[in-house]
């Protein structure tokens, strides 16, 4: 399954949706969080075109919409989900905090990718390098074509070998191409979204 066919899935609709629903009545922590959701999905819908060839590849954006997912990851999600910040209008799970170690764990994925591909973003498209260059193929970096199954986490994704914790670490996502670190991040979001939101 092609790139573009996988980002314009399940994974990119749940990253675009996930700020559509209105933020009526949301104060303090709950609208923080919500208004970062916001920020990192305008960051996505400025991405999703570039990495699937819709729009001109431009590296500067890439690495600016990347830093603006990662000012928004790690530990600055995490503190915005402190015990009892949910119910309505969060559309927290509650799971989020039976789960925390989980939680925890994609929001540091979320800043590992998102500074990944910051650093890939002068690498360009993987679709536009040469075939038999030595770059991952579909197959390879994809590991599974299902979206939002979290398939990725700890999947047999390599990049010049280097692995960290089943993900690879911040030296082989800088030499991957900035698609395939993008696939990653989205992937990313998407189990979030499937594990931590109500939808």
């Amino acid at each position: 399954m092609t790139l573009s066919k996988l980002v314009s899935g399940a994974a990119l609709a749940s990253l675009i949706a996930v700020a559509a629903h209105a933020h009526s009545g949301a104060t303090g922590v709950v609208k923080e969080r919500m208004d970062g959701m916001g920020v990192m999905k305008d960051s996505m819908k400025v991405l999703a075109p570039m990495m699937q060839g819709k729009t001109a590849y431009d590296a500067a954006a890439v690495r600016r919409e990347a830093k603006k997912i990662g000012t928004h990851a790690g530990d600055v999600l995490t503190a915005l989900f402190p015990k009892g910040s949910n119910g309505h209008p969060s559309e927290a799970k509650a799971e989020i905090w039976t789960d925390w170690e989980g939680f925890v764990d994609l929001a540091e994925r979320l800043q590992t990718y998102s500074d990944g591909l910051a650093s890939a973003a002068e690498n360009g498209l993987m679709m536009s390098k040469a075939q038999g260059t030595g770059m991952m193929s579909n197959s390879t970096m994809m590991g599974s074509s299902h979206m939002g199954s979290g398939s990725m986490m700890g999947g047999g994704m390599v990049a010049g070998g280097a692995m960290m914790g089943g993900s690879p670490g911040a030296e082989a996502l800088s030499q991957m191409p900035a698609d395939g670190v993008f696939m990653m991040l989205s992937q990313t979001c998407s189990a979030c979204h499937t594990r931590f939101r109500e939808e």
